[in-house]
């Protein structure tokens, strides 16, 4: 096991990976931008180092300093997080090449699936089925309007680097798609320094299912069920639950078993998620692989027991997995809510600030509360980085009481000094849409 870890990452998912460090006793070293340097989040660190400037690309997102910070504190692995550098083949190899292990899967298999292009050939090839559209990046726009032709309107163009909405035009008719075929390149280079891009045919109230997955270096893997994570704004999530209750439980054990094998056909190693768009006719298409931990991954670590990220540590330590399925129990129904701050009646407007209170409720039943956060009262939430404040999870026997639970504990919650989305939170839990389960991604229930 590893003595000393780097976490190159910031906030609430530093915090989540000391805790892991910590239950596996691993010293956690920690890394800050200079508007980090007093942020109180950092004395879970036992050692921290300043990386730059505020700008993330000054620090957080430049490589050589996260290396050179690894190597100055005698870190013999780095776990990247999510957002950042998580996903960047570049990083895993340097990390590599100066005797850094970085925990993850390996920079040629990210490399493979960050392009969504690779990653769709690669799934379809180990039995997974892909929305119709093209096979690669479009070369010019009479090749997408061709594509389209065949596959039908409407169609979604995508940015083959990208991710979170960007890089991505809908267009219902060949004049739309000549104009989105501009606008995607134009926004897709901007935000991923490549202007490639795809077409899909878009699948109306779709469903956003993904299944998350554990691999070894010895080739054992296992699916630790399934996540609902329909409830986005702008192809950002909002709610998550597990297990989605758009599956049955025949289809649910289908589709983790199918993960499994196409994560090993890949040869993908570590903590990784498989996305899938669910048609509203019940077909499940691949959409793309997170080869990291998730955001959400705490629903998955309430229904199974199982902690991911102490898993991911031990996995790139070299331990085998020491599992197999029928080890992994599905217990219950588990509910997350993205607390940031932000304005949901304001478009979502961005409320940095300082926290005046700042108490969520974890004391409510019938099942429990888990809350995951960096922050307590009098901290700042800088307006330079991501706007979470906090990960709510609801965990209990039947998704009618995870849901009651999840209220009651955003009820009870006290949070003031900026906006929050704990409003937008409630109407979604307390609509029936939601409440019914029949929900897709065309929009948020509750919420106008």
């Amino acid at each position: 096991m590893f003595q000393r870890l780097l976490i190159a990452n910031r906030g609430e998912v530093a915090v989540r990976i000391a805790r892991a460090c910590r239950a596996l006793g691993v010293s956690p070293l920690g890394v800050v931008s200079e508007a980090d340097r007093d942020a109180s989040w950092v004395d879970v660190m036992d050692e921290v180092t300043v990386l730059g400037p505020a700008a993330a690309s000054a620090s957080y997102l430049d490589p050589a300093k996260l290396v050179q910070a690894a190597l100055q504190m005698r870190a013999s692995a780095v776990h990247p997080g999510w957002g950042f550098l998580a996903e960047n083949p570049r990083f895993a190899t340097l990390c590599r090449q100066h005797g850094v292990r970085f925990i993850g899967p390996s920079a040629a298999v990210m490399r493979r699936m960050a392009l969504k292009s690779p990653a769709k050939q690669a799934m379809a090839a180990a039995g997974l089925d892909v929305v119709p559209g093209s096979d690669g990046p479009l070369p010019d726009v009479e090749a997408a309007l061709a594509v389209a032709r065949d596959a039908g309107y409407p169609v979604l163009l995508k940015a083959d680097s990208g991710g979170g909405g960007r890089g991505m035009r809908l267009a219902a008719n060949d004049a739309e798609l000549r104009t989105g075929y501009a606008a995607a390149r134009a926004e897709a280079l901007a935000a991923f320094g490549r202007d490639a891009v795809y077409l899909e045919r878009y699948l109306a109230a779709g469903r956003h299912v993904e299944v998350q997955l554990l691999c070894d270096s010895y080739g054992n893997g296992v699916h630790l069920y399934d996540r609902e994570c329909s409830i986005q704004r702008k192809h950002q999530k909002l709610i998550e639950e597990s297990p989605s209750p758009a599956l049955t439980d025949d289809a649910r054990h289908e589709l983790g078993l199918r993960s499994v094998r196409a994560a090993l056909e890949v040869g993908y190693e570590n903590a990784g998620t498989i996305e899938f768009l669910r048609a509203a006719s019940g077909e499940m298409y691949f959409m793309e692989m997170n080869t990291r931990l998730q955001v959400e991954h705490p629903v998955s670590e309430c229904v199974t027991g199982l902690d991911i990220a102490a898993r991911q540590i031990e996995i790139a330590a070299g331990r085998p997995l020491g599992l197999v399925q029928d080890d992994v129990r599905l217990s219950g129904a588990a509910i997350e809510c993205r607390i940031n701050a932000e304005d949901p009646s304001d478009d979502f407007r961005p409320t940095p600030g300082t926290l005046e209170r700042f108490e969520l409720a974890t004391d409510v039943g019938p099942g429990t509360v888990r809350v995951d956060t960096h922050l307590r009262a009098g901290d700042r939430v800088s307006p330079h980085y991501d706007s979470l404040l906090a990960k709510v999870i609801a965990h209990a026997p039947t998704r009618e009481q995870a849901i009651a639970t999840l209220v009651a504990a955003l009820e009870k919650s006290d949070v003031r000094g900026v906006e929050t989305t704990i409003p937008l939170h409630l109407a979604v839990l307390a609509s029936e849409a939601f409440q019914s389960g029949e929900y897709d991604t065309s929009t948020i229930p509750g919420w106008s």
